[in-house]
């Protein structure tokens, strides 16, 4: 049951907070949240759970839309911002991978444009997330991005990018192991674009150099790696054991092993982060799907998205970050309370984020309403952005 009063102009929602349990009153004014009170205990298990706003550092698409299908439109900038309010996403980086210069071009501007003519689109984007093409050239390490467009970091065409995107590029996930790396991270930090290491095979060395140059951040830890490592060193244990670095991570069940989420989550505190890197076909279907990067895959039922011919080879994450935070209170890894911090609290931290401050007086009402089952089961029932209603679930 979903409690909203409105009061000369203000707006009240009665739920239980994300990390207490206890029933509170939330009062919203404008767009900020003006005072929280606690109410009394009774009926409290008919309201529904208040958190605040899913914060996505890493997602190419959604819903069939895709930031990498070139023409990017604006508008389908704008209708994945739409869709990813019935996910409790209130604040995203939309993710433009490795490709051409002009493809490149072309999708940070049509980013910029939505930003532009579209004021709810632009509150939402807290900035682009640039995946490549500065990473490495190995095959594992590479993943899915295409060698034919992997190079050397280089400061004039990221300026050119930036400049497409208006000044939008926030997040840049490269390779270390580039001998223009360290220059290029420098120039990266002293612009406040933050630098996290992804997509690597950088030695040790040269990751503790990236990190003395101003890089951040892991991007998907564990995942876009050599099927075989050396026991020690290698540059998940580098990383892993790099207290400057904030770790981002794939919660669907699939990229990584539960033991090792738990490891991971042990290292890191709170600094540890869920990112969906969800492709385009996350909230489709399950079936067999032709994609423009990795031919013929399948969406499984179970949520699973694999390359047809190799049901061992994932195609991408198909899940949104709801589904990383249930995977790790279902599986017993975490705390709801935790889960959902890492979805919204941390990332918003790490990007220096006003959102960062939760559930607090003054905080911008960025908010979800959601039910919290007997099973562990999360349902999104209402989203706010900046204090206006912006997806209610159908009743």
């Amino acid at each position: 049951m979903i409690r909203i009063e409105q009061v000369e102009g203000n707006t009240s929602l009665k739920g239980r907070h994300y990390r207490t349990g206890e029933p509170i009153e939330v009062t919203i004014a404008e767009s900020c949240i003006t005072d929280i009170r606690l109410l009394k205990a009774e009926h409290r298990e008919q309201l529904p759970w208040i958190g605040p706003g899913l914060v996505d550092l890493q997602i190419n698409g959604y819903a069939g839309r895709d930031f990498n299908q070139a023409p990017l439109a604006k508008e389908t900038v704008c209708e994945l911002t739409r869709d990813l309010w019935k996910k409790g996403v209130t604040t995203y980086y939309p993710t433009v991978i490795t490709n051409s210069d002009d493809k490149i071009s072309q999708a940070l501007g049509a980013i910029a444009e939505a930003c532009r003519e579209d004021s709810l689109t632009s509150s939402c984007i807290g900035g682009i997330h640039l995946e490549g093409p500065f990473l490495s050239s190995e095959d594992g390490p590479r993943g899915a991005h295409s060698k034919s467009y992997i190079t050397a970091p280089d400061w004039e065409l990221f300026q050119r990018w930036q400049e497409a995107a208006e000044g939008r590029i926030a997040f840049v996930t490269m390779s270390p192991e580039w001998p223009e790396a360290d220059r290029f991270i420098r120039r990266c930090t002293a612009s406040g674009v933050t630098v996290s290491i992804g997509h690597t095979s950088a030695s040790p060395e040269q990751i503790r150099s990236a990190i003395t140059a101003g890089a951040k951040v892991s991007t998907h830890l564990g995942n876009a790696a050599h099927l075989m490592l050396p026991r020690h060193p290698n540059y998940i244990w580098e990383q892993l054991a790099s207290d400057e670095l904030w770790a981002c991570m794939i919660a669907d069940g699939f990229h990584l092993p539960e033991s090792v989420l738990k490891v991971f989550m042990r290292m890191k505190g709170d600094k540890a982060i869920l990112v969906s890197d969800a492709v385009f076909l996350s909230g489709l279907e399950p079936g067999r799907y032709t994609t423009h990067i990795g031919g013929e895959v399948v969406l499984a039922p179970n949520g699973k998205l694999h390359l047809a011919e190799n049901a061992n080879l994932l195609a991408g994450s198909a899940q949104m970050l709801l589904w990383g935070i249930q995977h790790l209170v279902k599986k017993g890894l975490s705390s709801l309370a935790d889960a959902w911090d890492m979805a919204s609290i941390r990332p918003s931290e790490l990007m220096g984020l006003p959102i960062a401050k939760g559930l607090q007086q003054n905080a911008p009402a960025d908010l979800v309403l959601f039910e919290y089952q007997d099973d562990r089961s999360l349902h999104i029932l209402s989203t706010y952005k900046e204090g206006k209603l912006v997806s209610q679930a159908r009743e």
